[in-house]
């Protein structure tokens, strides 16, 4: 390890030394639903009364802020920090997306990625938290990479699928990836688990069911749960309103993830995968 990553390292140490708990969340797959689950999981957790943090660090579709209806609020910045912009009390966040325009691309190579996440990291005034929720782009290059090795006490990664198969296959390499950067497995969770009409509440297995708990199974990582597709996720993600307070079965299937979630990281006998 060269002398100056070491001192990145120790500088996101130290700054985020009153951040409780450092989740990951991220897939082997595109489009399994990725960020409405870190938002989700965010919002829930600021509900439930912990002060929480979002850094978005899917550097070039950061929509961490569309999602939570702020995205037109600007960051206060300096020359040497990053205030996060406030979503409520309890819940705040940072993201790329925040200092530029909505129709711009970001066209960068792995070195200005790091550089823009560890600082995210390592100059954002995050304060005082009980978690912080990192939402990363999809796959298991640049982004969770920095991010798993830049954080030395990381709690974990929750990965997020859907039942098929193409989707599976890439979750297998995504446990396999987070074992092989020494970030623990804190879980599975299985997205667009069966369509559930709004019409007559029947439910439809478009993409199947159950693949994200075999594949927990085989590759011996816990299984949070299943959140079933529901068309009010699409309107309100849409509309910047999580859903996770909602008298939903989508609301309530995250409810209990969390539940499961808090308490890994609260117990000192997490199990590390």
């Amino acid at each position: 390890m060269s002398d100056q990553f070491a001192e990145v390292q120790e500088k996101i140490k130290e700054n985020l030394k009153n951040v409780k708990h450092k989740i990951l969340v991220f897939s082997g797959k595109g489009g399994v639903g990725k960020t409405t689950m870190s938002v989700n999981l965010a919002f829930g957790l600021a509900h439930r009364g912990y002060k929480t943090g979002i850094l978005d660090v899917d550097i070039h579709g950061p929509n961490v802020g569309k999602m939570l209806g702020i995205e037109s609020i600007p960051v206060q910045e300096d020359s040497q920090v990053i205030q996060p912009a406030q979503v409520s009390d309890n819940l705040n966040f940072v993201s790329l997306g925040l200092f530029m325009d909505q129709d711009s691309a970001v066209i960068w190579r792995g070195p200005l990625k790091f550089k823009a996440i560890t600082q995210f990291l390592g100059d954002t005034v995050w304060g005082e938290r009980d978690f912080l929720i990192i939402d990363a782009p999809p796959g298991t290059g640049d982004e969770p990479l920095s991010v798993c090795q830049t954080i030395p006490d990381i709690d974990g990664s929750v990965i997020i699928t859907t039942p098929q198969e193409v989707s599976l296959l890439d979750t297998r390499r995504a446990v396999t990836f987070s074992r092989q950067v020494n970030t623990p497995v804190l879980g599975i969770i299985e997205n667009m688990s069966g369509f559930v009409c709004p019409h007559c509440g029947g439910k439809v297995n478009i993409f199947k069911e159950g693949g994200g708990r075999n594949i927990a199974l085989h590759t011996n990582v816990d299984f949070l749960g299943s959140v079933p597709l529901e068309a009010e996720i699409v309107a309100a993600s849409d509309k910047g309103e999580p859903f996770v307070n909602q008298e939903t079965a989508a609301a309530k299937a995250v409810n209990g993830i969390l539940d499961k979630i808090i308490k890994k990281v609260e117990s000192d006998n997490s199990p590390k995968s």
